[in-house]
């Protein structure tokens, strides 16, 4: 029998359920600070790859495609590391998952992009990359935390 898989842990801290507020003790000023480094450094690697690889308003935003789809790949791979390898890691989540990859992917562009295209007379691409990078950035979750659940079991021999 297989001991059940633990699930992905909600980033978000309800600060009106007394439980949840616990996580930001003793002080909720290193896990902002976390939080803001990260993001510093996810947004400036998303400018950095929006201004190297533009596209016109018309065109497919690859860039934009690319970003959120490896984001989403990275969050699956951060949840399996912050779950079952770096467990004690208080602030990992929250300058990686929140900071980092929070600033580094970009859903809110992705809908302008989308809109922007279907504005310029290309509907049907906004409409497929709205459909296609929903799907792509679903299974990049799935692929980055079942392929990092099995590397850390294969390392750790709990596979067997």
């Amino acid at each position: 029998m297989t001991e059940p898989v633990a699930q992905p842990i909600d980033p978000d801290v309800d600060l009106h359920v007394p439980a949840e507020r616990a996580e930001l003790r003793p002080h909720a000023l290193p896990v902002l600070a976390a939080i803001s480094a990260g993001g510093m450094l996810g947004s400036a690697a998303r400018y950095g790859l929006g201004l190297a690889w533009p596209h016109p308003p018309d065109g497919f935003p690859w860039a934009t495609f690319g970003i959120n789809v490896s984001g989403c790949l990275l969050i699956g791979v951060l949840m399996v590391i912050v779950n079952e390898v770096a467990t004690g890691q208080r602030l990992l989540r929250p300058f990686v998952g929140v900071g980092v990859l929070g600033g580094y992917t970009t859903f809110s562009t992705y809908v302008v992009e989308a809109h922007r295209a279907a504005t310029a007379g290309r509907p049907g691409l906004g409409l497929l990359y709205l459909g296609g990078t929903l799907v792509a950035a679903l299974l990049a979750v799935f692929a980055g935390a079942g392929t990092t659940t099995w590397l850390v079991r294969r390392a750790t021999g709990a596979g067997r």
